[in-house]
């Protein structure tokens, strides 16, 4: 009895290993695991596009301050980050289908008959979709998984890319032998099959014969039916007929009435009427539109006559023997074979910034470098996972480790899927503004008005058309390279375009920088009638200039308006074909550029009166062909107003010592992390590209203006329409008897004090705004102060009270 009882202990009865749930909980957990598989399949599509933003929160479950942008947050988030990233990949769906139909089979009481193998067999499917999407997607790690990833790199390192080819292969007869049951016995069975049943089609349909009649009968039977399916519901109505018995009594005539007006289907319940487009009739035109043609056929024949007599008008023969500056007038500075590599520099940069990377636990799949000539950029790619802002926070880390100024990261490279790094080079090769002017881009460029500013990171030359921009900003500390670039601007017109097609009008306040080009007075240069010299310097010249380019934009805007075209390059084409008549006072109209350096300090000087007609020109003046050019140290907006920024959309920005002043410049950063010398961001509005400024020596220059300004000119330089200003002593009337009452006394006060002001007579004399305005002006008539010069006092002509008197007197007499 001990003995059985002893064994009885240790042996209990076995138990059935299943789930003895009463039919309420197996429907719960049933709806549970539906449920929970329902949230992992939206977890994992959502974790596809936001694994990368949702990567830095699987540190931080616990804070509930952070957010993740997977559509189960958090949860998602990790969740999918353990079945997707790592573990299984793609693959890794198949577990939602599983947990799905466990769950069903528990939520409708149904036996677990089948379920295992099914569990078995997902897990096979999964292992092999994750090795052959970690074979084939290697640098996609996401689609394989870690365990893809991983699996395929053990089995490489033993067998070969080729042994885990032939594996892969292996698993997958395995699978459609066992699970499908696929052999080639049913392959063959299956393909005589189809190859029988398709022959029997074949020779049904070839017995089958109708004679041409029968055919005609059943194509318009077959098209009928399609227009009665299109116009009704096989449930509302359950049968059709159509007037096919009547048809052959309707008469030829009347039928072919029917048909040029409607065509009519008649059913049971409804009628349907197609109408039939109407027959075109072109009638003739009226006499009179046929007489405008006859004038404007004679007019194009003349002018073809004219062409083919004397040829297309030449706006270059007045100066036919004129000769474009030679490529030996520009020097070639620095190294003459291009840009040296120095290798040792290159790998010890890469090794830094991936160290310097690493040490923040950012992993790099990829890195290259492209050298420019003081630039070297480099283009990595992070491993998956990693946030891009992350990288662009360690712009100063990494400039520390490389012991170098101006670093700029640019993440992401717009078009590009990598991350840049832009390094400055130890030894910066010099661009010279030859090797730009003889490169194939600049010469064969086919542009209006062809600018070649440098060269870019990859060491092509950059140009542009400034008729496009179609006006330019350029600005930047002092001495960082803004002349240069506007002797650049200015060189690469010279080499390109004839003085008949583009005149400059040049603006120079600080009077030294722009100089050089009197010599080109008469062959390239713009100004006002009467005025000495081409190069403006005096502010009053200048709002007189300015002013005068507003009134030729008015009269070009007119001439197109005549000659019925939208553009100065239609016009000119139009003229060229000799179809505009001179005698209506059409000209060839060449490209105006304006050039204004350091444009603050005339907005300082005088204030409204530049800032007005320079909006007007910044709005208006792009299709006549009058292009700015303006360079200041920062256009804030006390400087340059909102209205003529908005038309500024091409900018230039040299180094800056702030970012705020980058974003003033460019509406983006970037600016402050220059180097300096000539080293600029350009954008048109929208990517920002960094160029190497082409350098030109002064001595270049004056070479380059001596051997134009020795050839044959114009007689005179490009004469703007005269602007007599509001304020100029022409257009006030000296009549002594319209004079005001105190104008003696006021004319005292004006010399004794040597500052011709309203302010001071408002003050001295205790009088209004408006009266001491009115006196100033009748002061100025009189020639005894000078006219308007903006916020500074008017200059007084008389110097004492006796110079004074005798004006007086000689009024008198």
């Amino acid at each position: 009895m001990a003995k059985k009882s002893k064994s009885s202990k240790s042996t209990p009865p076995k138990k059935k290993v299943s789930l003895n749930l009463s039919k309420q909980n197996k429907i719960i957990l049933g709806s549970l695991i539906m449920l929970f598989s329902v949230a992992l399949f939206f977890a994992f599509i959502s974790f596809f596009f936001t694994w990368q933003d949702d990567q830095s929160l699987l540190s931080e479950f616990s804070n509930r301050n952070q957010e993740a942008k997977n559509l189960l947050n958090k949860f998602g988030a990790g969740i999918s980050h353990f079945f997707v990233y790592k573990g299984f990949g793609i693959a890794s769906l198949i577990f939602t289908f599983l947990f799905f139909v466990s769950g069903l089979r528990l939520f409708l009481s149904l036996k677990d008959t089948g379920l295992l193998r099914k569990w078995i067999w997902g897990l096979v499917f999964i292992i092999w979709i994750s090795l052959t999407l970690g074979f084939f997607a290697e640098k996609r790690p996401l689609l394989g998984g870690l365990v893809g990833y991983e699996m395929n790199d053990f089995m490489q390192d033993y067998v070969g890319k080729l042994g885990v080819i032939l594996l892969l292969l292996f698993g997958l007869i395995v699978i459609m032998v066992r699970l499908f049951k696929l052999t080639p016995d049913h392959l063959t069975a299956y393909y005589q099959k189809k190859k029988s049943s398709l022959s029997k089609e074949f020779e049904d349909d070839a017995a089958e014969t109708y004679s041409d009649e029968e055919i005609e009968a059943l194509i318009k039977k077959e098209e009928k039916q399609k227009v009665i399916d299109t116009y009704t519901h096989k449930k509302d109505i359950p049968a059709m007929e159509t007037q096919e018995e009547t048809k052959a009594e309707v008469k030829p005539e009347a039928k072919a009435e029917a048909k040029a007006e409607t065509k009519t289907i008649i059913t049971k319940d409804f009628e349907v009427t197609i109408p039939v487009e109407e027959e075109v009739i072109e009638e003739e035109l009226p006499m009179q539109v046929e007489k405008i043609v006859e004038e404007g056929e004679e007019t194009d024949n003349l002018a073809s006559k004219l062409v083919e007599d004397y040829g297309e008008f030449d706006p270059t023969l007045e100066l036919g023997n004129y000769k474009f500056p030679t490529i030996d007038l520009l020097d070639q500075h620095g190294v003459t074979g291009g840009i040296t590599i120095n290798q040792e520099e290159l790998e010890e940069n890469k090794n830094k910034i991936v160290e310097t990377l690493k040490n923040y636990k950012i992993g790099i799949a990829q890195i290259k470098a492209t050298i420019g000539p003081t630039v070297t950029l480099y283009e990595i790619v992070p491993e998956a996972g990693v946030r891009i802002s992350k990288i662009k926070n360690l712009e100063d880390d990494i400039a520390l480790s490389l012991a170098a100024l101006g670093i700029r990261i640019i993440a992401p490279i717009p078009g590009k899927g990598t991350i840049g790094i832009e390094v400055p080079n130890k030894n910066a090769t010099i661009v010279s503004m030859r090797s730009v002017i003889t490169s194939s881009k600049f010469q064969k460029a086919e542009m209006q008005l062809p600018i070649a500013f440098g060269k870019t990171i990859s060491n092509e030359t950059f140009v542009v058309d400034l008729a496009k921009m179609p006006h330019l900003l350029m600005a930047g500390a002092t001495g960082q390279g803004k002349s240069v670039g506007l002797n650049a601007v200015l060189t690469s017109l010279l080499y390109k375009k004839h003085p008949a097609e583009v005149k400059f009008v040049l603006i120079d306040p600080k009077k030294v920088e722009l100089t050089l080009f009197n010599k080109i007075e008469r062959h390239f240069l713009a100004k006002l009638p009467n005025s000495e010299d081409a190069i403006i310097t005096d502010n009053t010249k200048v709002i007189h200039t300015l002013n005068s380019l507003c009134i030729e934009m008015d009269n070009r805007y007119e001439l197109l308006k005549m000659a019925l075209v939208r553009n100065i390059k239609e016009y000119n084409v139009k003229f060229k074909a000799r179809k505009l008549n001179p005698n209506d006072g059409h000209m060839f109209l060449p490209y105006i550029v304006l050039v204004i350096d350091e444009f603050a300090d005339l907005i300082m000087t005088a204030g409204k009166e530049v800032e007005t007609p320079i909006a007007r020109l910044a709005q208006l003046a792009r299709a006549i062909g009058i292009h700015l050019i303006i360079a200041t140290q920062r256009p804030s907006v006390n400087v340059i107003t909102g209205i003529i920024k908005a038309n500024f959309p091409a900018r230039i920005a040299f180094r800056v010592t702030s970012k705020i002043d980058s974003r003033t410049i460019l509406d983006a950063q970037g600016a402050d992390q220059l180097i300096g010398r000539g080293d600029m961001l350009y954008t048109q509005g929208n990517d920002v590209t960094r160029i190497q400024c082409a350098f030109v020596d002064t001595p270049e220059v004056a070479k380059i203006v001596e051997f134009i300004g020795s050839q044959r000119a114009y007689p005179d330089a490009h004469l703007l329409p005269e602007y007599e200003g509001d304020e100029s002593g022409t257009s006030l009337d000296n009549n002594i008897t319209d004079r005001d009452a105190l104008f003696r006394d006021a004319a005292e006060v004006i010399v004794i004090a040597q500052q011709g002001s309203a302010s001071l007579i408002q003050r001295k004399l205790k009088l209004g705004y408006n009266r001491a305005g009115r006196i100033i002006d009748q002061l100025e008539a009189a020639g005894i102060v000078g006219p308007f010069e903006g916020s500074k006092a008017r200059q007084v002509y008389v110097s004492d009270m006796a110079a004074l008197e005798v004006i007086f007197n000689n009024e008198k007499k």
